[in-house]
């Protein structure tokens, strides 16, 4: 599916995906046609490392920690590479007596078996498994297994045949036999007790031919992916049960089970996606799982594009192994890549090294220090592919995962932090502690604590002759249009009235910024900048913040992202922002009102400026919007190369920080 759709052009990508068109159109009119284009063709230029089935052996991890001792030999479903990180609990031990190339099966196995599970067979019964590609003669074999009668149902005569061999009856589709006549034949005139769909096809006969075989109150479990156009005269009449089974098992795509290890207990989830691994693994080392017949090709690492070929050809294949050279291999365990680096268009100083490679560090980020003229030092990631990637398309010297070299080593001078939230206080504490100059994404920090830990290195560090700079990527002061507000502004010696709405949109409960201890929530992620905002057109320090949080809807909490706070300042100014996540995509997602002196300005989504009662200006309207992250990050290099001070003073940094955890803590209570 993958190779499919990387080979599509623009307009089959936007076929297939129609609710990202409708994104994209609601992106083009709240941030304009150019900034719309350019994240889209960033997204599309995104490396996406292919591969889930993979076996090897552990080569570092805390046995405490992960429950795995070094040199056990375990499956994953880690991505295709010579070196994969993964959670624990999607990590299984394999028996000595499977082999390499069975176990690499075993998550493909679990997939069929969780199928299984969701259709609750019991001994004796007859189940069609309907496509036998890898997961469906997978699942032939573990239902034989489990004492049903298997009626197996393809087009392909080579998969009919194993099938077989495994001890199903079977349907030949393409040699005109009627499934469903098979089936009533196979189940002694009474209807199937279960169907398992393991085909690919956008079509829904397959469902349609399940319903037709099945027994009143038969089940169906949809383990592959096909059309789901369901005639509920099918369902209605038989009263059938029709379920979409999830991956390998519970605890898929739950971030507390697989990245933080939460186990799920046995007594209550008998089967959680890790359990299922172990569960095929001692089922192929007891003979009862056999898939060494489903292997089709072999080929080494080195020849991994010819695999994807296949697969992606109209050859017959299966299982294709891809073979690794094995850790013995020259370099295999460097964590640091030189790259082809190119030559820098301006000043070789500052020398930048960035760790963090997400979607914003290669979309806004590094294009901005490029753009500045810096020399692009070191890109360090958690993922190699990603920094790799990224690495040469701008310009890096090396790729590296290796976080603690970067920080130790002389090469650079500044450090660009754009990781998770939770590490930025750690990493620019030890940047600051190694005298390198930092700037890093907001937040500073997401607890007082970790402010206090700043703000002791940053006061060691000014005690130094050669004094390192601390910047914050508060960028939407730098917008070009923040800047004629500014100037505007500062013709006004009277208190001022502000008004921001941002319309933040709904995020998943379940993404980390969402998570208090590893984003802090979206008031420290992100409405800082609004209390950075607001601290630089009043231009006097805040004095005081109210807040008011949405409160509970029939009993059930509000995440924190439906805040409103108001900040007075010193000089009898005010600034309320309404944080909101629960607005229309379609309207502006920032907007800025002032009130002063009889007169009003407007800014809207950093697209256009409007007036009133200013005279000789009336507003302003781009093309393109602008939210000054450029220019932000060439003021903080500039500031290095010619020795400044920082674009935003470190007390102002430290304030804007401490209020705006102040107010999520607040908005919490």
């Amino acid at each position: 599916m993958l190779l499919d759709f990387g080979k599509a052009n623009l307009l089959s990508k936007a076929l297939q995906q129609p609710e990202r068109v409708r994104q994209a159109l609601n992106k083009i009119r709240t941030d304009g046609l150019f900034t719309t284009l350019d994240a889209i063709f960033d997204k599309l230029d995104s490396p996406l490392a292919l591969g889930y089935c993979n076996v090897g052996v552990v080569v570092e991890g805390t046995s405490a920690e992960c429950g795995f001792a070094i040199g056990t030999r375990v499956v994953s479903n880690g991505r295709h590479a010579e070196f994969v990180v993964v959670p624990a609990n999607l990590c299984a031990a394999v028996p000595a007596t499977v082999s390499d190339d069975a176990a690499a099966f075993t998550v493909l196995a679990a997939i069929g078996l969780q199928g299984i599970r969701l259709a609750e067979p019991t001994i004796g019964e007859a189940v069609a498994v309907i496509g036998l590609g890898p997961i469906g003669l997978i699942t032939v074999q573990l239902l034989r297994a489990n004492g049903c009668r298997v009626l197996a149902i393809d087009y392909d005569s080579s998969r009919l045949s194993l099938a077989r061999r495994f001890g199903a009856e079977i349907v030949d589709l393409a040699g005109g036999e009627d499934p469903i006549l098979a089936a009533r034949g196979f189940s002694r005139g009474r209807g199937i007790d279960a169907a398992l769909i393991c085909a690919s096809t956008k079509s829904s006969e397959p469902v349609h031919q399940a319903a037709l075989m099945c027994r009143k109150r038969g089940r169906i479990v949809l383990v592959g992916v096909t059309g789901l156009e369901l005639s509920r005269a099918d369902f209605y009449e038989k009263e059938l049960t029709f379920q979409v089974s999830c991956s390998y098992g519970p605890g898929r795509y739950d971030a507390s089970y697989e990245e933080k290890g939460r186990d799920y207990p046995v007594g209550f989830v008998r089967w959680t996606e890790q359990r299922n691994f172990e569960a095929v693994l001692d089922m192929m080392a007891d003979g009862r799982l056999d898939v060494t017949p489903l292997i089709t090709h072999r080929f080494a690492l080195e020849r991994a594009a010819e695999a994807y070929d296949v697969l992606a050809a109209a050859t017959a294949s299966m299982g294709i192994m891809l073979e690794y050279s094995g850790p013995d291999s020259a370099g295999l365990m460097e964590r640091t890549v030189a790259l082809p680096a190119a030559a820098s268009n301006g000043p070789t100083e500052p020398r930048i090294s960035v760790i963090g490679a997400g979607n914003y560090a290669g979309r806004v980020l590094i294009p901005a220090i490029k753009a500045a003229g810096a020399k692009l030092q070191a890109l360090a990631s958690n993922s190699g592919v990603t920094s790799v990637h990224l690495g040469r398309k701008f310009g890096f010297e090396t790729a590296t995962t290796d976080t603690d070299r970067l920080l130790d080593g002389t090469h650079s001078n500044v450090v660009v932090i754009a990781t998770r939230h939770d590490s930025h206080a750690r990493l620019t504490v030890r940047a600051l502690n190694a005298g390198k100059h930092v700037f890093v994404e907001k937040p500073l920090a997401i607890t007082s604590s970790e402010l206090a830990d700043i703000d002791a290195a940053y006061r060691s560090a000014a005690s130094r002759e050669a004094q390192p700079l601390l910047m914050v990527g508060f960028n939407r002061r730098f917008a070009p249009f923040v800047q004629d507000m500014k100037r505007l502004l500062g013709t006004l010696a009277l208190p001022k009235a502000f008004v921001v709405t941002v319309n933040a949109g709904e995020i998943d409960a379940e993404h980390w910024t969402q998570d208090s201890a590893a984003g802090g929530g979206r008031i420290i992620g992100e409405a800082c900048h609004f209390v950075d905002l607001l601290r630089f057109l009043a231009a006097s320090p805040i004095r005081e913040a109210q807040v008011t949080a949405m409160g509970k809807a029939d009993g059930v909490a509000v995440r924190g992202d439906k805040v409103s706070f108001t900040l007075g300042f010193v000089d009898g100014s005010f600034g309320t922002v309404h944080y909101l996540a629960n607005g229309h995509k379609a309207f502006p997602k920032e907007r800025v009102e002032v009130f002063c002196a009889g007169r009003i300005l407007q800014l809207d989504n950093f697209r256009s400026l409007r007036a009133w009662g200013w005279p000789g200006f009336r507003g302003r309207r781009s093309w393109r919007q602008d939210k000054g992250q450029r220019a932000c990050m060439e003021q903080f290099v500039n500031a290095v190369r010619n020795g400044g001070a920082a674009p935003i003073p470190y007390e102002e940094i430290e304030e804007v920080s401490r209020w705006t955890i102040r107010i999520a803590d607040d908005a919490t209570r």
